[in-house]
């Protein structure tokens, strides 16, 4: 998916600018950038940070940037940040997202104007370098931005920096969030708010759909407010949002607790032991082992100091090794115990698969396993958290092939825990995977952990609903 980051200060921000692009470094391990302002003019490292942490590859470039705004930002796709020459001046650009038409907005671009774009691998564009030619046909920054947020379809939040003051423009219909940070001489802007709190800083406020805000040292400005429609990804606090992190005043690890609970609840199951897949199964199971009673233990225990996340890596054969290396076994915890594993989704469930016949193969009488979230049914295509290129890298898509002999039919039903079909497509899984039991939780219940409106949410992952499409523009 990838993260942001943006600080304006009174001196010099390159302390709070490194730390607080690092704090981002879950939602992307294949590129990192940093960009300042001075005196002497725009300075930018962008790094490859697919073998090596975000902290020690920019750590030596550190004595070489100083400036009081800066612009950092953790992309899983492109090279970022760009510095962009243009007739609104010379400005340095992060964002992240998905642009749904990016094809057709290159396209449109050649037609009206004299551009060219840089050429990625695959012979791919550039988004953030796509997202920067449709500021530019804007009269001014703040037109810009407006120009673009209502040309893009799909996602993009947005920082920008100018000579003397920094933009910050939430996606438009808010699925990814940024949050206002305030301290006494510096304000910043950040997608993880877990970046706030280490470095002095309280949360402001949080930044609307569509909202843009104009950040110097003297304040902070909105230049365009909020529009009333949102969907933000209910994903985020289900997976790969940071557990110390607040989205809309609500925090990621309490809401996984929230939904441990709901799971446990809803369950009649006898286990011995409670346990979360590292790391991001731990809260939900935390919290279904205070509800049911019973006792929460890992048997899985995560080696982080060099594995990352196991979804980012761009190959499955890698993303199986990741997974596989940075779970060790404690065998004294698992022999002889019927265990319950609570993980936040089931995405293609091959690395499931193959824990959970080490579980076995180390003497589990039992495993059962509840994730946190409803069945994948849909593949995301409003961000960039997954690597699956098709709708068949999902479990539920390949059982409703086997059963339907169409990867397409009847996705409503499979959808709707209440129907046949989708307990039929459940005991598929469940028997693929080799588990005892296997229970997902309830869109119903999601949506309550999580505290907004359904419709504030964006649910398609689970159940296809887009009651934004088409909606007209923020504003």
């Amino acid at each position: 998916m990838g993260g942001v980051y943006g600080v304006v200060a009174k001196d010099d921000c390159v302390s709070d600018l490194f730390y607080g692009t690092d704090y981002h470094s879950h939602l992307g391990t294949v590129r990192g950038g940093l960009a300042v302002k001075n005196g002497r003019g725009f300075t930018r490292f962008i790094k490859d940070i697919t073998n090596a942490q975000f902290r020690s590859k920019f750590e030596d470039d550190l004595p070489k940037l100083h400036g009081s705004i800066g612009i950092g930002v953790i992309s899983d796709y492109e090279d970022q940040p760009l510095i962009i020459g243009s007739h609104l001046g010379t400005y340095a650009l992060v964002t992240v997202g998905r642009i749904l038409n990016l094809d057709e907005l290159a396209a449109d671009a050649f037609k009206k104007h004299a551009v060219h774009f840089s050429e990625m691998s695959g012979d791919a564009l550039n988004p953030t370098e796509l997202v920067a030619t449709l500021i530019n046909q804007g009269s001014s920054f703040e037109e810009g931005i407006r120009l673009a947020q209502d040309a893009i379809e799909g996602s993009c939040t947005i920082l920008l920096m100018t000579d003397d003051c920094l933009y910050a423009a939430r996606d438009r219909l808010g699925r990814t969030p940024l949050a206002i940070g305030r301290k006494q001489d510096a304000r910043c802007v950040t997608l993880e708010t877990c970046s706030l709190v280490n470095l002095g800083y309280e949360i402001d406020r949080f930044l609307g759909p569509a909202e843009v805000v104009r950040l110097s040292a003297e304040g902070v400005e909105t230049v365009r407010p909020a529009g009333e429609t949102m969907q933000i990804c209910a994903f985020l606090w289900v997976y790969y949002g940071f557990p110390a992190s607040t989205y809309e005043g609500i925090n990621c690890e309490a809401v996984r607790n929230r939904c441990g609970a709901a799971l446990a609840r809803a369950d009649d199951v006898e286990v011995d032991v409670v346990a979360g897949i590292p790391d991001s199964g731990t809260g939900h199971a935390i919290g279904y082992a205070n509800q049911a009673g019973v006792p929460y233990q890992r048997p899985f225990v995560k080696y982080t100091p060099t594995w990352p996340r196991s979804f980012m890596p761009p190959e499955q054969q890698v993303r199986d090794l990741v997974a596989r290396m940075k779970l060790i076994p404690v065998e004294e915890l698992i022999r002889g115990k019927r265990l319950l594993f609570c993980e936040d989704s089931i995405v293609r469930g091959t690395q499931l698969r193959d824990t959970i016949q080490r579980l076995y193969a180390d003497g589990a009488l039992e495993v059962h396993m509840r994730p946190a979230c409803p069945p994948l049914i849909h593949r995301c295509k409003f961000l960039n958290f997954s690597r699956s290129k098709s709708e068949l890298d999902l479990a539920t898509r390949t059982v409703i092939k086997e059963l339907e002999g169409d990867a397409n039919s009847y996705l409503d039903e499979y959808a709707d825990s209440k129907t046949e079909r989708h307990t039929a497509m459940v005991d598929r899984i469940r028997q693929q995977l080799g588990l005892t039991t296997l229970k997902y939780q309830t869109l119903t219940d999601l949506v309550e952990a999580i505290g907004l409106p359904k419709e504030k949410l964006c649910t398609y992952c689970w159940d296809g609903a887009e009651p934004c499409h088409g909606c007209p523009k923020q504003g």
